[in-house]
């Protein structure tokens, strides 16, 4: 069986909390599984304002960002837009997961 993708999106502060605590579980399952979790609109504050174990497997949408004049100075990782992030892991066969 191959190894699970799995892209969890978080477009609010409730669901970044939820995706990271899904991160969490899905790497105690599924050690191997390949785990991402974008966060746009209202997570990308949250994500900012609160730190977690599980930044490394974070992407923030930079026209979020924009969007919203917030300052990436915790050196997140980012992607362009979401929406092309989710389109092209889901083609690429990633499971989505909206937290």
């Amino acid at each position: 069986m191959a190894a699970l993708r799995v892209l969890l999106h978080a477009p609010t502060a409730e669901a970044l909390a939820r995706a990271r605590r899904n991160a969490r579980n899905l790497g105690k399952a599924r050690p191997d599984a390949e785990v991402l979790i974008l966060a746009n609109a209202g997570a990308v504050a949250a994500a900012l304002a609160t730190p977690d174990e599980t930044d490394p497997l974070l992407r923030l949408c930079r026209n979020s960002l924009a969007a919203q004049g917030l300052d990436n100075s915790a050196g997140l990782a980012e992607v362009e837009a979401a929406v092309v992030t989710l389109a092209e892991r889901q083609a690429e066969g990633w499971a989505y997961i909206r937290a």
